[in-house]
């Protein structure tokens, strides 16, 4: 059979994976959104269900000031005598944690620090021993990836840091995992950087602490060279084996919006590539050592075709799951109902150091439709196509004492344009849409049968390349607080969000 990737698709990147039984858990990266850590489960790789996220309140997730490179890096989920740990870092408070659930569909604990400095913090287990291992430096300066072991129930260090491997000589070595695999230990990790070189790598020895030989054909994984391919930046892997003894390796990469243009908008995404060992002992991933889109095995037989193109509604998602808020909201801010979602402004979308009253949405396909209908309050409104604070479409609705003014702002770094406002009748119905094909955004709005073109725009401005974070385009609902009222709320209903299968023309 062949099967598509990503298996994942959109904004979710530093996928980390573990078997339980006959059940497969996966989480990932979430920076400056709240909740974060989103959980997905699955029976066969290919189909995920997300059951929610791993960090659900503040106490475990303070993401005041987190801006669009903060907040939380990549984790690690392992499971231990009936026990999940999930293990990462929040770069703005705290550093390296770890929290544990008994029950994965339920809530997990406080967080528990470990003082040991780097990120992609992963934990291992072995008899009654825990090894927590990031990049980093250890006391003697030696800089790599760092290992101690700690005590699983505080988080102390029983051991000191120490360098157990310094790759093969890639920059930004990072994203360690250690695992255990007949009579050797193999260390995988990324380097290059999260960007068009990146590669995953591996060691093995038969000591925990090394010396780590390393896999005389490294990169194992990399789609650095392939020209003119859409899929690129394959790396920041883990390793699983199914119920049939097949290894597996889920890794992030991300697809450009043209084969030629090297620009990508909707994030580092969940690959999924087979893994083949040899009679020495090494293992092999992917197709000849690269990721791609579209992948041929005989280890998936007979499973139910995969759907990654679906209609969202306010009705069949959920505020906390598919949609997020940005750092940790003031909820008085916001009412939610099953059919419509109700905004008072508070801060403005391009502020960076609290949350704003604004929740969004992934983009997970270069092609869609975004609709929804609009009730303004008396305060500024609308959507927005968003990378970061200062890297975004919107679609601004305020009113006046006479008409509700109809206008697009282009916020691209520090130039911000504003278009000549439209007028229209002060208390209209609003639908206001984003239209997406790959290369541009096209913006609109209808308006008591009348229809209003707003302009299209690149995509491209909104990557990441231009942008310089490590998130994807959210499609966002928003309000911001008009200086005569802070007390005023829009209403967003029937919302309609539509994604579809790729052009060929990219266009």
């Amino acid at each position: 059979m062949t099967y598509q990737n990503p298996i994942i698709p959109g904004f979710y990147p530093d996928p980390s994976i573990c078997r339980v039984g006959d059940t497969f858990y996966l989480v990932t990266s979430s920076f400056q959104f709240f909740p974060g850590v989103p959980l997905f489960e699955s029976k066969d790789l290919l189909h995920w269900n997300q059951i929610g996220h791993v960090l659900t309140r503040t106490s475990q997730l303070p993401l005041a000031g987190a801006g669009s490179t903060g907040g939380i890096y990549a984790p690690t989920i392992r499971y231990h005598e009936s026990r999940f740990y999930m293990v990462t870092t929040n770069v703005t408070h705290g550093g390296n944690f770890y929290v544990y659930t008994d029950d994965v569909h339920g809530e997990w604990s406080d967080p528990i620090f470990v003082e040991q400095e780097g990120i992609d913090p992963s934990l291992y287990f072995e008899d009654e021993h825990c090894y927590f291992m990031s990049n980093g430096s250890d006391v003697d300066g030696n800089s790599g990836i760092i290992q101690c072991e700690i005590d699983i129930a505080t988080g102390k260090k029983l051991t000191e840091g120490r360098c157990i491997w310094q790759g093969t000589g890639g920059r930004f070595l990072e994203s360690p995992h250690l695992y255990r695999i007949g009579d050797w230990y193999y260390l995988m990790a990324s380097e290059g950087g999260t960007e068009y070189g990146h590669m995953v790598t591996y060691a093995r020895s038969k000591s925990i602490y090394g010396p780590f030989e390393a896999y005389p054909h490294n990169p194992v994984l990399t789609n650095r060279n392939l020209g003119g391919y859409p899929l690129q930046g394959a790396g920041h892997a883990d390793l699983v084996k199914d119920l049939h003894g097949n290894w597996w390796m889920v890794h992030l990469a991300f697809r450009q919006i043209h084969p030629w243009i090297m620009h990508h908008i909707t994030g580092r995404e969940t690959y999924l590539v087979p893994v083949t060992f040899d009679a020495d002992g090494w293992f092999t991933a992917g197709v000849n050592g690269t990721s791609r889109l579209t992948i041929e095995t005989d280890r998936l037989p007979n499973l139910p075709k995969q759907e990654h193109h679906r209609c969202f509604t306010f009705e069949n998602t959920t505020v906390g799951k598919e949609w997020l808020y940005l750092q940790n909201p003031d909820m008085n801010a916001y009412r939610i109902e099953s059919d419509h979602i109700a905004l008072c402004g508070k801060a403005p979308i391009a502020c960076d150091t609290e949350s704003p009253t604004w929740l969004g949405i992934r983009q997970t396909e270069m092609q869609f439709d975004f609709s929804v209908a609009v009730e303004p309050g008396r305060q500024v409104s609308g959507v927005t196509a968003y990378m970061t604070p200062s890297q975004r479409y919107d679609i601004l609705l305020r009113k006046t004492a006479t008409a509700c003014m109809l206008s697009m702002r282009i916020q691209l770094g520090s130039l911000v344009h504003e278009t000549e406002p439209i007028a229209l009748p002060l208390d209209s119905l609003v639908t206001l849409g984003i239209i997406g094909r790959n290369i541009q955004y096209s913006f609109a709005a209808v308006c008591n049968g009348n229809r209003y073109e707003l302009g299209a725009y690149e995509t491209r401005y909104l990557s990441t390349e231009v942008a310089g974070n490590f998130t994807g385009v959210m499609l966002a609902l928003f309000a911001e607080a008009a200086e005569d009222s802070t007390d005023a709320w829009t209403v967003f209903h029937s919302l309609h969000y539509e994604t579809f299968e790729q052009h060929d023309s990219f266009a």
